[in-house]
């Protein structure tokens, strides 16, 4: 779903996954596609198959805020394989705590007022 959401903005997609409460996209982007665009379109078509498929949750939402990192193309399988192994990520972290900690690696700063809620 979130792959064909991708392709359909116009964006290539990578790689696709996520855990009960998040989800990761490795997408290319074309230089007429915002990070913002992208984004909102996402959220738009699966909320609306969230809450209209057959076992469907009529009060599913995103979150308003979302992270986005810029990778280089040789770190890309590393990524995909994160991507992947979700389930042994967030046995050890919850997702909040490994956001914090890829930010506060990577030096930038959040205000927790935005990124949560």
């Amino acid at each position: 779903m979130l792959a064909h959401n991708v392709k359909e903005l116009g964006a290539i997609s990578a790689g696709v996954g996520g855990w009960e409460d998040h989800v990761h996209l490795a997408v290319g982007l074309p230089r007429t596609l915002t990070v913002a665009n992208l984004v909102q379109g996402i959220k738009c078509e699966t909320s609306k198959w969230a809450k209209d498929a057959k076992h469907g949750n009529r009060s599913f939402s995103w979150q308003a805020g979302y992270g986005v990192f810029s990778i280089s193309h040789s770190n890309l399988q590393d990524v995909l394989k994160y991507i992947s192994t979700q389930d042994e990520h967030h046995a050890q972290l919850t997702y909040q705590e490994e956001f914090r900690l890829i930010c506060e690696r990577h030096g930038v700063a959040i205000d927790e007022r935005y990124v949560w809620d």
